[in-house]
């Protein structure tokens, strides 16, 4: 018998900084373009993640990618992977 392992996909984001004011924690905003079914006009889309920031070398303006790990607070689920 046999078992596998099942991994599984982190997601992953890049999205720009718009407030560091809290320990640790970036809010970053991420854009995305979309097409309305019917219209054909395209819209953007935005979405604010709580992303956790070890370090605190991250400021407002940024562009920085982040993937989902473990819950770390109410909020954060998102870990800074890089700048």
């Amino acid at each position: 018998m046999t078992t596998s392992i099942r991994t599984a996909k982190t997601r992953k984001f890049t999205g720009e900084v718009v407030s560091n004011r809290m320990q640790k924690t970036l809010v970053v905003e991420v854009a995305r373009t979309k097409v309305h079914p019917v219209y054909k006009k395209r819209y953007t889309v935005t979405r604010r993640f709580h992303v956790h920031d070890e370090h605190g070398k991250h400021n407002v303006g940024d562009t920085v990618s982040f993937q989902e790990c473990r819950p770390l607070s109410k909020l954060k689920r998102w870990r800074v992977i890089s700048e």
